[in-house]
């Protein structure tokens, strides 16, 4: 096996384009990241750069090469935070993602309790759209995420653990013209620019259905926060499942659209996802545990 050190140099001259950089990044001079990668080079038996005089591209083994590099570094940082993790969890790193919605809430109440329980343990949480959060765990750099999961059910590759489902909610500011409407019709939010997150198929369906337009999403923004100061300070309409919002409603910070007869967005499907058939370092399993506790969800939920 190639040196990991190695690895890490190329990955670093590849994020930064430039040896100069590159060597700065992993704190060698610029003479010893050349011998490096020259290394790496001659013990794969092929050209994994082109040096230019503004810097350097990958060659298309470079590319394949960067590929796998990444997954055999987050591989022996796993392998590192899993034994250092061992019995007590008194150390080690845990990398984990979120979605949107789960990420305004309930990921935020289970790491503050992991927290309090582990100090020891760094955590790294990255919030992004059930895609990327799909490929980030298949490409091994996080461990686990909780996101919608309905997009994601059937891939083999994956277990997913359907966590507390939400009802979905149309909300507003609490000042919007369309709360003084009566009796409010599907055709009334027309008028209103329409803002949410990537959509789900089956949600993106029911909207095209209801408002007869191909494209619904006025605003796409995978920032949930984003979407309540947006929402809270115009007249956008956006939707979510009720607990990420619900205290701001009792706030009086926002409020909802109730529309007679039509539920215009789905229930949530929050699922913990990770690797099928792959075990869970111990500070993994810990944070999937106090996912699924229902304590958690019930203690942090105002009723609506």
């Amino acid at each position: 096996m190639n040196d990991l050190r190695q690895l890490r140099h190329f990955v670093a001259l590849a994020e930064h384009g430039h040896f100069a950089r590159a060597a700065e990044a992993v704190h060698l001079s610029q003479p010893a990241l050349s011998r490096s990668i020259q290394a790496l080079e001659a013990s794969l038996g092929c050209v994994l750069v082109d040096r230019h005089s503004r810097g350097i591209s990958l060659t298309a083994h470079g590319r394949l090469v960067l590929e796998h590099a990444r997954r055999l570094l987050a591989g022996s940082q796993a392998l590192s935070n899993a034994v250092g993790q061992l019995g007590n969890l008194a150390s080690g790193e845990l990398r984990l993602g979120a979605g949107p919605y789960p990420a305004a809430r309930l990921v935020p109440r289970a790491l503050g309790v992991f927290a309090e329980r582990h100090p020891g343990v760094r955590l790294q949480l990255l919030i992004d759209n059930w895609q990327q959060l799909h490929q980030r765990l298949l490409d091994d750099q996080i461990e686990i995420f909780v996101a919608d999961s309905r997009e994601l059910e059937g891939d083999a590759r994956l277990r997913i653990e359907p966590l507390a489902s939400h009802p979905g909610v149309l909300f507003c500011n609490p000042d919007h013209p369309l709360l003084r409407r009566q009796p409010l019709r599907v055709e009334d939010l027309l008028d209103y620019p329409l803002a949410g997150t990537q959509l789900p198929a089956q949600v993106a369906a029911e909207l095209r259905r209801m408002s007869g337009r191909e494209q619904p999403l006025s605003i796409e923004c995978d920032n949930f926060m984003v979407l309540k100061e947006l929402v809270a300070h115009s007249s956008v309409l956006s939707m979510a499942p009720w607990d990420v919002v619900a205290a701001d409603v009792a706030a009086g910070r926002l409020a909802v659209l109730q529309l007679p007869g039509e539920r215009l967005t789905a229930h949530s499907a929050y699922g913990i996802v990770s690797r099928a058939g792959h075990s869970l370092s111990p500070g993994a399993e810990r944070f999937r545990q106090l996912l699924l506790d229902p304590r958690l969800d019930a203690a942090m939920t105002p009723s609506g």
